[in-house]
C-alpha cells in the first residue's frame, strides 16, 4: 500500500538518471551497487534532502533561521517519505561525549524544539512561569467587562529608598498621581509635603484611568500605550486596580519571588557549561572514590584486609605505612 511505501519519481541527483522506485517503510534496506552508481546520491542528496527539507518547513519561521536554506533535490515527487536524519559516510572524530545524537546531527533540532516549546514550572507553587506582555494586560483589561474603570499602575517599589527624589524625577516626567492598593488616588505634591504619613502605604504610579469600551478603537490603541509604559515605569512591573481588586502582572520571567532564565537551546546541550550536569560536566561518569569498592567488607579491620586496594607485593606497602605511622601515635 502507498502509505507503506516511500515512492520516489524521476529522481536525477548527480549520477541518478530519471530512477522511478518504491521503499517499504518500517524495514531495514540497504542501497547497493558498484562505485559511482548513485548509492550516495539517492540515499543522502534525495531521501534524506527531502526529508529534511520538509520537516524544516512545518517548522515556524522563527525556527528555521536557525537551520539555513534548504533546497529542493531534482526529482518529480516523492510521497510516504517521514523526516529523516542522518548519520555520514565521514569518519566521526569521537569522544566521551560523543552519542547517536551528536553523531546524526538531531541534538540540533532537538535543542531547539525544547527551547521553543518549554514551559517552565516554579519549583514553589507548581505553577507555569510566564511573562506577561503590554498586549496580554490589555486583554485582560477588555476583560473586566464594559464600562468598568481601570486604574493602570507602575509599581515603583514606593518603600524602597530615595523616595522624594523618585517622586521629583516622576513629576518632572508629567506624572501627576499616585495610588494606593485600595484603589484612593493622591496628588503627587500632596505626599511631598506629607511624606511620613504614606510612608507605610502601598503605592504605585497612576499611568492612565480608563472606562472601558470594547468598540473604540482610539481606546484600545491607548490601553496598549498605557500598559507599555507603566511596564517601562515599573521596571517591567505594573498593577491594575479594577473592581475592588489590586492584580499584579510582570513581564520579568519570574515567579514566588523567584526569578527564572528563558529557556534556550544551550540549556539543553551538555557540551555547553549552560546545559551540562554540575556533577558529571556533560561526561555521564563522575569521578571519585566509591568507599564500598575501598572497603567491601566493613566487617574486617585493617590488620584483617578491610582495605581492599591495600594488597599484593606493591599496595601492600601503605599497609605498613599506614600500621607504622598508628604504631607511633
Amino acid at each position: 500500500m502507498a502509505e507503506k511505501q516511500i515512492h520516489i519519481k524521476g529522481a536525477r541527483v548527480n549520477n541518478l538518471k530519471n530512477i522511478d522506485l518504491k521503499i517499504p517503510r518500517n524495514k531495514l534496506v540497504v542501497i547497493t551497487g558498484v562505485s559511482g552508481s548513485g548509492k550516495s546520491s539517492l540515499a543522502f542528496d534525495t531521501l534524506f534532502a527531502e526529508g529534511q527539507r520538509r520537516f524544516a518547513e512545518s517548522l515556524s519561521s522563527f525556527a528555521r533561521q536557525f537551520l539555513g536554506r534548504m533546497n529542493k533535490p531534482a526529482v518529480d515527487y516523492i510521497t510516504g517519505i517521514p523526516p529523516a536524519i542522518a548519520i555520514g559516510q565521514h569518519v566521526h572524530s569521537r569522544n566521551s561525549r560523543s552519542t547517536v545524537g551528536s553523531s546524526s546531527e538531531i541534538n540540533d533540532y532537538l535543542r531547539l524544539l525544547y527551547a521553543k516549546i518549554g514551559k517552565t514550572y516554579s519549583p514553589i507553587s507548581g505553577k507555569e512561569v510566564t511573562c506577561d506582555t503590554p498586549k496580554s494586560v490589555s486583554d485582560h483589561i477588555i476583560a473586566q467587562g464594559e464600562g468598568n474603570t481601570v486604574l493602570i499602575l507602575a509599581d515603583i517599589r514606593w518603600r524602597e529608598e530615595g523616595q522624594v527624589e523618585k517622586l521629583l524625577n516622576l513629576k518632572q516626567e508629567g506624572f501627576i498621581r499616585m495610588a494606593s492598593s485600595e484603589g484612593s488616588v493622591f496628588r503627587i505634591e500632596e505626599i511631598l509635603q506629607n511624606r511620613s504619613g504614606f510612608e507605610d502605604m502601598e503605592l504605585y504610579l497612576l499611568v492612565d484611568r480608563i472606562i472601558i469600551n470594547n468598540n473604540n478603537e482610539e481606546t484600545l490603541s491607548r490601553l496598549l500605550d498605557s500598559t507599555q509604559t507603566a511596564f517601562m515605569q515599573g521596571n517591567g512591573r505594573i498593577a491594575l486596580f479594577s473592581n475592588g481588586l489590586l492584580m499584579k502582572f510582570s513581564n520579568i520571567f519570574e515567579c514566588d519571588g523567584i526569578i527564572f532564565e528563558n529557556p534556550t537551546e544551550y540549556m539543553f546541550s551538555y557540551n555547553n557549561p549552560i546545559g551540562a550536569c554540575p556533577n558529571c560536566g556533560g561526561f555521564g561518569k563522575v569521578m571519585g572514590i566509591d568507599e564500598a569498592l575501598v572497603i567491601p567488607n566493613p566487617s574486617l579491620s585493617v590488620y584483617e584486609g578491610a582495605v581492599a586496594c591495600w594488597k599484593g607485593e606493591t599496595m601492600s606497602r601503605f599497609l605498613n605505612d599506614f600500621v607504622m605511622e598508628s604504631g607511633e601515635t
